[in-house]
């Protein structure tokens, strides 16, 4: 469609960090804006603010006068909504196609990955917004720099998170591309570890010839890949075999990183030292993730300087890592993070280790029956670097049960695995976890609540409790 004049847009499922990012800057365009969701909080209210309708709830008659429906893949075709607009013929189309009306006609920047997107997109534009190139910013997180998970700025500068979980991130017209790494999730949609490989094949193809890619060099998955990429790329990570790497990686008292910085800007170059970046964020992750940012922010020719501050500078993204609290009487600090897949548990915990807590107490939700199911071995070792593993019910994120998959036998699985060296605990609920906590928590104790579900409210229920 073409958006010289004001539409009526309508979200369904506007709550979500993804899809609230994207309305926002239809609001901020001049777009008419409306969105139902089951649950209403801080992302709705603040769209309600700006000017938004927002429905708490599905019904037909939210759609009566909109022009177009933006859904998303955890939306079921059965919604009343969906039914109703397609009775209206009125359009339904999926969240990436709106994404991509943004970055129409725009230097678009399309950060994918299994991992380290959101953290990684922020650091793109934070660098951007450093070099005064003011570009537009869609995010699934909130960005302390900017207030938000979205920003419309002036420039001609797309930068966005890339959802690979549906394969509709190949709708977006992105000229340029970041691979953070590959890593077996959403195999609902994929089915084949082929077919996953294949869809970020195909993501880098369709990058333009004047554009390029900036792929992750350490990651297994990204490697695989190489030899059938046929567009522009490069290569990042933490040996002189990339063309963007980090060398002496130290870790300061303070709670920041620094490393050289190594470059060259053709494969037949010698690479040549930049200069010193300081990190703001922990972790060897983080570190490659600033890396993808720096080496976009080369391709865009924006000054070095940029990046050195904005990286100095970088604030943690809303539940990446996130301090919800810390006593200097005591020692103990709660730490929350939407962590949930075995590679991301196994980041966390190490940069959680890296703060020299005494005692880290890890409060892991499973997200989805179905990636518990397939990441089930990988889940028996990855809570290696934790003293203590509270284990709560899966979230189902709409799933149906699948037989013999439980948090009760994935505790038993963890403790024959690990045995005396990880105290493991299964709990039937949040509450029983908060009244758990206030019993166990010793001083010197890093509480760490990770998942992608509801636990997101444990963090500040802890806080507030210790307080």
């Amino acid at each position: 469609m073409s958006l010289d004049r004001i539409y009526r847009l309508h979200f369904i499922g506007i709550g979500g960090i993804g899809m609230s990012g994207i309305a926002e800057v239809f609001l901020s365009q001049g777009h008419e804006v409306s969105g139902s969701d089951l649950s209403v909080g801080e992302i709705t209210e603040r769209l309600v603010r700006m000017g938004a309708t927002i429905y708490s709830g599905h019904a037909k008659e939210n759609v009566a006068k909109v022009d177009v429906v933006v859904t998303s893949s955890a939306v079921k075709s059965d919604n009343a909504e969906i039914l109703e607009a397609k009775r209206r013929g009125i359009p339904v189309i999926p969240r990436a196609e709106m994404l991509a009306e943004i970055m129409r006609g725009k230097t678009g920047i399309a950060v994918a990955g299994t991992h380290g997107k959101t953290t990684t997109t922020s650091m793109c534009a934070q660098i951007l917004m450093e070099a005064g190139l003011d570009p537009t910013v869609v995010v699934g997180g909130k960005v302390e720099a900017i207030g938000s998970n979205a920003k419309v700025g002036h420039g001609t500068v797309v930068v966005v998170e890339a959802d690979e979980s549906d394969g509709s991130f190949h709708l977006l017209p992105a000229t340029h591309g970041i691979v953070t790494n590959i890593d077996l999730d959403h195999m609902e949609h994929y089915l084949t570890r082929e077919n996953l490989d294949d869809a970020f094949i195909q993501f880098t193809k369709k990058i333009p010839f004047y554009g390029c890619t900036w792929l992750c060099l350490e990651d297994p998955g990204v490697r695989k890949i190489l030899p059938f990429l046929t567009k522009p790329f490069f290569t990042y990570g933490f040996t002189a075999a990339a063309d963007l790497y980090a060398s002496q990686v130290k870790v300061l008292k303070n709670g920041m990183q620094t490393y050289l910085l190594y470059y060259r800007a053709h494969r037949d170059s010698q690479h040549e030292l930049q200069g010193e970046i300081e990190l703001a964020v922990l972790g060897s992750h983080n570190v490659l993730n600033s890396l993808a940012a720096i080496g976009m922010s080369f391709s865009l020719a924006a000054p070095f300087t940029a990046a050195k501050t904005a990286l100095r500078t970088f604030k943690h993204v809303k539940r990446r890592f996130d301090e919800r609290y810390y006593s200097l009487e005591t020692g103990i600090r709660v730490i929350d993070d939407y962590g949930h897949h075995p590679t991301e548990v196994r980041a966390v915990l190490a940069t959680a280790k890296q703060t020299g807590h005494l005692r880290i107490v890890t409060l892991f939700q499973p997200h989805r029956f179905s990636r518990t199911q397939l990441c089930w071995d990988e889940f028996l070792t990855c809570f290696k670097d934790s003293d203590v593993l509270v284990l709560l019910p899966i979230y189902a994120a709409s799933e149906e049960p699948i037989d013999g998959i439980t948090s009760d036998k994935l505790a038993d699985a963890i403790r024959r695995n690990c045995g005396t060296a990880l105290r493991v605990e299964e709990l039937p609920s949040l509450d029983a976890a908060l009244s758990w906590m206030e019993k166990n928590v010793q001083h010197g104790d890093l509480i760490l609540t990770l998942g992608a579900g509801s636990i997101t409210k444990l963090g500040d229920l802890i806080a507030k409790q210790l307080s």
